[in-house]
């Protein structure tokens, strides 16, 4: 137990900004030499990452492309975790300039789900072959205030139907006090996820003008309550397009150095959104600090390469052409047939009730299709949530590389189940050949475990895992 938190300062931007200078200098002897390292799967130090952020030589951005999906196979394999996003309500009382949901935003139609109403849209999940859900809410509740979520969560996992049940909760959540993340750690999720949104102070004071939210340290400091309350696994992540993305990755790279140093495990998750537009910001339409495509796909190389170990997450902001170029460069999970309004799984015409616009709107069995094409197993695997393969246990397999060992076998299993269940006739199709390649590229004795696995789940039996 730390208490570290609440007095040491997180993010130090004058070293950012002296890091990013001296990586002007760096040439390309130095930047292969960072990339050498980064092929020993340890990570990498500051300066190195803000090196790597300077590359424009393509012949050196090729050569990080090429890095980046070597560690990202040695540590994941070509397993891809899907999961949905589960909306259940759009109040909020902060004024973020770049959110649909903020609170003066009269353009927005606002909702939040009734008990029934949730278990029905995880009806509607469940039919479509999901087992993971993010439950999202707006930073207010109605009238029961916190326990509405805990209640969420109760209802999500109480769904069961012949073919399926939703076997993981991860939850987006305001920021909580001590005794709520106990709360929420009791309810059984999973992982807790919040972005910071921006790490440049100037710039969070510029966005955030209301609400609660306008204290970036109580939003900083969550991560670390939560795992002072017990939460094993937590999600971090930000906004890009807010700020200088070279700033906010080097300054992501120091929240997740204090929470090695102050829990001894980082994140076990990274999202990287870029900003997408909103019914009702310009400024999402038009984002301060916009990212190219080609530097969104070095910072999640660099990313990749800066914490080996951790899992990074790619949403359905993103084109389905952007989506698969990420798969190579480091990208583990992915949201599919996403809806980002309340209700939008029932009726996904409520468009004015969405937070932002999406990039990629395929089915999830459009999606799985394309996944195994491209020679990557979707999975939907949570045994290692339910083995107590979490916080550092997680990190001790992941680190070394050996966490695919579970991975490779339970990925291929949950394929086989949703190919049974679910799967159209072509996908099931492309879904067997991809299965067995999965199975060819294994060593003998993973192999083993693996075929008698799919063989359980084409026999007729369900959640099988190692």
């Amino acid at each position: 137990m730390t208490t570290a938190w609440k007095t040491a300062p997180i993010i130090d931007e004058e070293s950012i900004e002296t890091s990013l200078h001296r990586a002007r200098k760096a040439d390309a002897s130095s930047v292969r030499e960072i990339l050498d390292k980064a092929r020993e799967l340890h990570g990498l130090d500051p300066e190195d990452v803000a090196t790597l952020t300077s590359i424009s030589d393509p012949g050196l951005l090729s050569d990080l492309f090429d890095t980046a999906k070597y560690v990202k196979e040695e540590i994941y394999g070509r397993r891809l975790v899907l999961f949905a996003p589960l909306y259940v309500s759009n109040l909020c009382t902060n004024e973020c300039l770049y959110c649909a949901f903020r609170k003066s935003n009269k353009e927005l139609r606002r909702r939040a789900l009734t008990q029934e109403e949730v278990a029905n849209e995880i009806d509607h999940l469940i039919d479509q072959g999901h087992k993971r859900v993010l439950l999202v809410a707006g930073e207010s509740y109605p009238v029961d205030g916190f326990s509405y979520v805990i209640k969420c969560i109760e209802t999500i996992y109480s769904v069961r139907k012949p073919h399926g049940e939703i076997r993981r909760v991860n939850a987006n959540v305001a920021p909580l006090t001590l005794e709520e993340f106990r709360e929420l750690k009791a309810a059984n999720i999973g992982t807790y996820q919040i972005f910071q949104e921006t790490y440049h102070r100037a710039t969070y004071a510029r966005m955030h003008i209301a609400g609660k939210k306008t204290d970036f340290d109580w939003r900083i400091t969550a991560m670390d309550r939560a795992m002072e309350a017990g939460i094993d696994d937590v999600g971090v992540g930000l906004l890009f397009g807010l700020f200088d993305w070279r700033f906010e990755v080097l300054a992501l790279m120091q929240h997740i150095r204090h929470l090695e140093d102050a829990f001894g495990v980082g994140p076990h998750t990274i999202s990287v959104p870029r900003m997408e537009p909103a019914v009702g910001s310009d400024i999402a339409s038009q984002p301060p600090h916009p990212v190219s495509d080609i530097d969104f796909l070095k910072l999640v190389a660099i990313l990749r390469l800066a914490v080996p170990y951790t899992g990074i997450i790619m949403t359905t902001r993103e084109t389905p052409s952007i989506r698969r170029e990420t798969f190579a460069l480091g990208v583990s999970q992915i949201s599919a047939g996403s809806r980002t309004n309340p209700g939008g799984y029932a009726d996904d015409e409520q468009i004015d009730m969405s937070q932002f616009s999406l990039g990629d709107h395929r089915p999830l069995d459009e999606v799985i299709r394309d996944v195994a094409s491209l020679g990557y197993v979707p999975s939907f695997c949570t045994a290692c949530y339910r083995l107590g393969r979490t916080g550092a246990d997680f990190m001790d397999l992941a680190k070394p590389g050996k966490i695919k060992d579970h991975c490779d076998v339970n990925a291929l299993a949950t394929f086989a189940e949703y190919l049974e269940d679910f799967g159209s006739e072509e996908t099931k199709r492309v879904g067997a050949a991809c299965i067995q390649q999965g199975l060819d590229r294994m060593p003998p004795e993973r192999r083993r475990t693996a075929e008698y696995l799919v063989q359980q789940v084409r026999s007729g039996k369900h959640d099988v895992y190692v």
